[in-house]
């Protein structure tokens, strides 16, 4: 069973931007980086952003730009900051640690870029 809720996903147009949340994030974060994820319509889930366990990040190069990483310790939340959105970018989003804990995976919160 998930131990981490994603939410803050929707239905944007192109160029817009949204806020993904990912409540429990320190349950699984512990030595591991945490990441967030994405897996669009027949594709393999991929890791499109990471938090490592010293605080530095790296975020894939397709959206190297444009999203970004973050943690609130005190509310022990993540977030993914997601900017210039693309149609592209229309995928189920996923948090868990890096690499993955396959019992942590979340329902996902789906974002659709769409005009």
């Amino acid at each position: 069973q998930g131990q981490l809720v994603e939410s803050g996903g929707g239905l944007v147009q192109p160029g817009e931007s949204l806020r993904l949340s990912c409540a429990g994030f320190r349950s699984i974060f512990k030595m591991y980086g945490m990441g967030w994820y994405r897996q669009a319509p027949g594709k393999q889930r991929e890791l499109v952003a990471a938090l490592s366990s010293g605080g530095s990040t790296n975020v894939a190069d397709s959206v190297k730009g444009r999203f970004t990483i973050s943690t609130d310790n005190a509310k022990n939340t993540a977030y993914l900051q997601m900017n210039s959105l693309k149609p592209e970018d229309t995928a189920v989003y996923y948090c868990n640690r890096v690499p993955p804990d396959r019992n942590a995976w979340g329902q996902g919160t789906q974002v659709t870029v769409s005009s």
